[in-house]
């Protein structure tokens, strides 16, 4: 907890993460809006700038101060509109945060050139520094230790060039600096403030984004816990078709579909013939295997629009929607013949498995408790009569 707490801490001074792993994560997340704002901070700035241009001419005319400045002007903004096209490209505090300090240096060291050589317009220039700080601070996206450093090279080039080439005196010196450094408080603070803002902000969505993700995580556990318990109430967990609970469900529909449509529904009660004598004889975990296959094998006999379940025990039930008397007689002698053709190996290599079937025909009167006592009444007719046999309607085979 400590540890990850020094690693959000950020630093009081340079409004940066103290880990630089957190810092170097954070400027990269932020890359392509630096990029873009950078370059159109850049443009802006260059245009303004070359602007001047027009007032140097209406100052100094076609002089040869004039064509200095102009030709230092035009070499700034060329030299900005370059690193602007370059900074929308491959720009990004991450990697080159020297390349967004460069427009910085460039423009501080024309803005300081002026001076010598418009000495006469120190009162204007003035003004304009305080706005080139507040823009070195504000206006061009950059990290505030750059911001910081080029605007006291800024501030203190000015205060140098205006005491040798404007001759201002000490104290105006004095009063020119105290202004300058209060420009770069309050510049500083600002941009300060807003790091320690952006970065704060930035860990908050990404907590956010942290907790969405626990949360999809859970959600996603949950919902597959679910599918599970589902599978498990819904399915018998020894043969794996459906429990009894869930059969009577999906029965019942069906049977009621069957009413409203008016199409046939039959129904199957299975028994395993002498199952008991096979638990008896090889143990339950024979018989579970022995039950488990005549089940596997049930569900192939079947079509996909029949249902089966475990009523209990060795015992079985079958519904048949949409399904005559004949094709519901035909698919249980399939299934019978199936059975019967299971070999074991090993030690039950000798046993000869059989079903009973006993064959219901739904009437409109009829529920599914009613077809399950027709079925189970036919079961015991063919378990008398002998077992391994079809029973449906006091026929038998």
């Amino acid at each position: 907890m400590l540890s990850q707490q020094k690693q959000y801490d950020i630093h009081w001074l340079t409004g940066q993460f103290r880990d630089q792993s957190k810092e170097s994560e954070y400027r990269r997340a932020i890359e392509s809006g630096v990029r873009s704002d950078s370059r159109l901070a850049l443009l802006l700035v260059s245009v303004v700038f070359a602007m001047f241009g027009i007032t140097d001419y209406n100052l100094l005319g076609t002089t040869t101060d004039y064509y200095w400045l102009l030709s230092m002007r035009i070499t700034v903004v060329g030299t900005c509109l370059l690193l602007a096209f370059i900074i929308g490209r491959r720009g990004g505090y991450a990697s080159t945060p020297w390349l967004h300090a460069l427009p910085l240096w460039i423009l501080a060291a024309g803005t300081i050139l002026i001076v010598p050589l418009r000495p006469e317009s120190l009162s204007t220039q003035i003004t304009a520094i305080v706005v080139a700080i507040m823009a070195f601070y504000l206006l061009i996206p950059n990290l505030l230790t750059i911001a910081a450093l080029a605007s006291l090279f800024l501030s203190s080039g000015f205060l140098v060039a205006a005491y040798i080439y404007a001759g201002i005196s000490a104290g105006d010196v004095v009063r020119l600096g105290l202004l300058l450094i209060m420009s770069n408080i309050v510049g500083y603070s600002a941009l300060r403030r807003l790091e320690r803002l952006q970065r704060k902000q930035y860990l908050l969505l990404n907590e956010e984004r942290s907790q969405n993700r626990v949360l999809l995580s859970e959600i996603k556990h949950r919902k597959s816990l679910e599918a599970q318990l589902r599978m498990v109430a819904e399915h018998d967990d020894l043969t794996g078709v459906d429990s009894r609970r869930h059969f009577m469900k999906r029965a019942k529909a069906l049977l009621q579909r069957s009413r409203l449509e008016q199409t046939p529904f039959c129904f199957f009660m299975i028994d395993v013939d002498h199952f008991k004598r096979i638990n008896d004889t090889w143990g339950h975990t024979r018989g579970d295997l022995i039950l488990s296959t005549i089940a596997s094998v049930c569900q192939q006999s079947l079509r996909p629009s029949d249902i089966i379940g475990r009523f209990g025990g060795e015992e079985f039930v079958v519904g048949l929607p949409h399904t005559l008397p004949d094709d519901a007689y035909a698919v249980a002698e399939r299934l019978k013949q199936n059975v019967a053709a299971i070999a074991l190996s090993g030690e039950l290599a000798g046993v000869q498995l059989s079903v009973t079937i006993g064959v219901a025909i739904a009437t409109p009167e009829d529920d599914l408790d009613d077809l399950i006592a027709h079925a189970d009444n036919l079961l015991y007719v063919g378990k008398r009569d002998g077992r391994n046999q079809v029973v449906m309607c006091g026929e038998s085979t």
